[in-house]
């Protein structure tokens, strides 16, 4: 088993906060987000007591693909800012605590970059995957003077970079072995990329499709060492930083070198399951290949918590202390929490459950005030990829107040990025600044007691004393936990006798005898009293 360095002591302690810059603040009034944006919306971001934040990808790129189709890896867009506007930001963010880490795109380029449009002339460079005549299923015709056609790592735009194949074939000459010339290339650069970046200031990177980089390899042991090696010279360059993995496979990934990884919607050897069966209710982003589901935070109380711990103790076992497991609430590529027939009433309980679990929780931009989905948005940017993979809904501006333009100031509303919720209650940060009982003072008050609690971080023990409705757990020996994500109200007897003290508590209650009775959508914290026998 490959050994290294322990992840830095700043990572157990991490609550994740994901940017979509293009969505989060307007600071230029031009109708998209930028990076002055951010940094002047930091303290909404320390008041909410996150520690580490990750910007989906910020560099130069035609934004076919909303920015993951990357033209230039070393310098910022000019749409966002500048490089001296990002290490600002770095900086700004250090005085409020606050961690940056940027997305990495690993495995694909733009057709854009200038790697791209050399190789495209030019027979012999193979940083790319090119046939030499034909077009294979999958491959692209040539955009240039080569003859032949290129692979696609995503949408056509994206060439695959070339880190070989993990298997030769005589008739498919295309596969290089992982240690041909341009494979090495292509791991060197990467590696550049990171440094440059890193002596900045930031903190690591999430990695984008980080399986994705050898070709035909099979349990993805070759791409695996490419990670491996990449980890042996972090620990030694920059110790104190972190790669996150999206990739769906702890098991795997962590093994192979990130400090941490998603659980996604697809991924790992149930495609998923395991967060899908918590949040994914069958609307807004929906795969054609998933199967229906009934999740757990269902309003009718249709699901089962069942797969996503089963899921959840098969990694952490074969993760054990090397490395954490990430929990998101959502992202730039699922639907929000806010979905569907899940409205903001049940979205409390979900955050009690994030933020109690044993994991790296990482809260999407506007998920902390409870921002919707936004159903049938026209393609912007690649964000559609079919009849109900929609993705835009996921991507509106963050709601700052409730001007027709929510934080992009005076931009007329055709230049927004995207639509802001066109429902006239939607929630916006300085209404619930305002109000004290709103969802982002919940938010608030769970990460500063997670924050101060270590038994309810992502070191802490959990036993699951009931997997149903509701949930309950026990964290760290010491803290009792329950979850009612369904409207109708539950119970369930489990006789314990010691005296327990409400912590963060809203229609729970411990009966005599130790009956927990839970009403619709209700959640419950509290601490056992060690006195008591």
């Amino acid at each position: 088993m490959t050994s290294f360095r322990p992840a830095p002591n700043w990572l157990a302690d991490a609550v994740f906060y994901q940017i979509y810059p293009q969505s989060f603040a307007d600071s230029d009034d031009d109708g998209i987000g930028d990076l002055g944006g951010i940094t002047e919306h930091l303290d909404h971001l320390a008041r909410l007591g996150v520690n580490a934040v990750w910007l989906n990808p910020c560099f130069v790129s035609p934004f076919r693909d909303a920015g993951y189709d990357v033209a230039d890896y070393l310098n910022v867009a000019p749409r966002y800012g500048s490089n001296d506007d990002l290490a600002k930001l770095v900086e700004e963010a250090g005085r409020h605590g606050i961690r940056i880490l940027l997305d990495l795109v690993a495995g694909h380029t733009s057709i854009d970059h200038p790697w791209f449009r050399a190789s495209a002339d030019d027979p012999d460079d193979h940083r790319y995957i090119w046939t030499s005549e034909g077009r294979p299923d999958g491959f692209v015709a040539s955009p240039g003077s080569r003859p032949g056609s290129y692979l696609p790592n995503f949408f056509d735009s994206q060439p695959a970079l070339n880190f070989g194949y993990a298997r030769e074939n005589p008739a498919e000459p295309w596969r290089l072995p992982v240690d041909a010339e341009g494979p090495r290339a292509n791991r060197r650069a990467l590696r550049e990329i990171m440094d440059h970046w890193l002596g900045l200031g930031i903190s690591g990177f999430r990695v984008d499709m980080a399986a994705s980089l050898v070709k035909d390899d099979p349990g993805k042991t070759e791409t695996a060492r490419i990670w491996t090696e990449l980890r042996h010279w972090l620990d030694s360059a920059h110790p104190d930083a972190v790669l996150l993995a999206e990739w769906g496979e702890p098991e795997v990934s962590i093994p192979a070198g990130f400090h941490a990884d998603f659980f996604l919607h697809f991924g790992g050897p149930t495609d998923g399951l395991a967060l899908r069966s918590l949040w994914n209710n069958g609307t807004g982003t929906v795969h054609e290949n998933w199967d229906p589901l009934d999740c757990f935070f269902d309003p009718d109380g249709r699901g089962s918590p069942r797969p996503f711990v089963e899921a959840w103790q098969q990694a952490s076992t074969a993760v054990d202390d090397r490395g954490f497991v990430s929990l998101p609430t959502a992202n730039h590529d699922f639907s929000r929490l806010n979905c569907g027939l899940r409205t903001a009433a049940q979205l409390p309980a979900a955050f009690a459950f994030q933020l109690t679990w044993p994991t790296l929780p990482a809260i999407y931009y506007g998920d902390e005030i409870g921002m919707r989905y936004v159903p049938g948005l026209p393609d912007k940017e690649g964000s559609v990829l079919g009849p109900r993979y929609n993705r835009a809904g996921s991507r509106t501006p963050m709601q700052w107040d409730d001007t027709p333009n929510a934080g992009f100031s005076t931009a007329p509303a055709d230049r927004l990025y995207l639509p802001v919720d066109p429902a006239p209650d939607r929630p916006t940060v300085a209404a619930q600044h305002a109000d004290a009982t709103s969802l982002l003072h919940l938010v608030r008050r769970l990460v500063a007691l997670r924050t101060r609690t270590p038994e309810l971080g992502s070191r802490g023990t959990v036993e699951v004393l009931h997997a149903g409705y509701p949930l309950v757990y026990v964290r760290g020996g010491r803290y009792l936990v329950v979850v009612n994500p369904q409207r109708n109200a539950a119970s369930w007897a489990y006789g314990e006798t010691r005296a327990l003290r409400p912590v963060e508590v809203a229609g729970v209650a411990v009966e005599g005898g130790g009956t927990v009775v839970a009403e619709g959508f209700g959640y419950g914290i509290f601490e056992f009293d060690e006195q008591t026998e």
